[in-house]
């Protein structure tokens, strides 16, 4: 499997007890879809090593306690303070306005008027406001990540139609203009 064709789905923190089980903080929305987890994939020194799981149950809201199959202590510390990976084709598919982060990247993203806002480098959600960081006419625009401005996904055409308020793209591409 490679990594590329996975998302990173949480971390294994640390052990938990003493029969070898640990705990995998989830960094998701939804944790709830991951209750019923069969394998998982650990990075291990740049490979992903899957790892099958003998149980689970909550720990927290956003963390399961694990027991891997044929568990011994060298799996377990082989495991801990690893990031956890499944499938791309895990993921539900969703549709409408709704999007992945990773399947969206490339994609342009248009004003109501049909003026293009920039394609789509990443988005950055470690901040309290995700956003869109796109590439326009060589300069980097910043567009936060707001649904209710979301008009359309286009999967077909690989764009996304948004209500951009006037004058924001604007501040990343006219030149500042020094106070008299």
């Amino acid at each position: 499997m490679k990594k590329e064709d996975c998302y990173l789905l949480g971390k294994i923190t640390r052990r938990h007890g003493l029969a070898g089980n640990v705990i995998l903080k989830l960094d998701t929305d939804q944790p709830e879809l991951y209750k019923k987890l069969d394998s998982i994939f650990v990075e291990i020194n740049g490979l992903l090593v899957p790892f099958f799981i003998e149980k689970s149950s909550w720990s927290k809201l956003d963390a399961l306690n694990i027991a891997f199959k044929n568990s011994s202590e060298a799996l377990v510390d082989q495991s801990l303070g690893k990031s956890v990976y499944l499938p791309l084709t895990s993921l539900p598919v969703l549709t409408g306005k709704q999007f992945y982060y990773h399947e969206i990247i490339g994609y342009e993203i248009f004003d109501e008027q049909d003026n293009s806002c920039g394609i789509i480098r990443s988005v950055n959600d470690q901040t309290a406001q995700n956003y869109f960081v796109t590439n326009l006419d060589g300069k980097e625009v910043v567009i936060p990540l707001i649904k209710d401005w979301i008009l359309e996904v286009n999967r077909e055409e690989r764009f996304i139609k948004m209500q951009i308020p006037e004058g924001l793209i604007d501040v990343f591409l006219v030149p500042s203009k020094k106070d008299e």
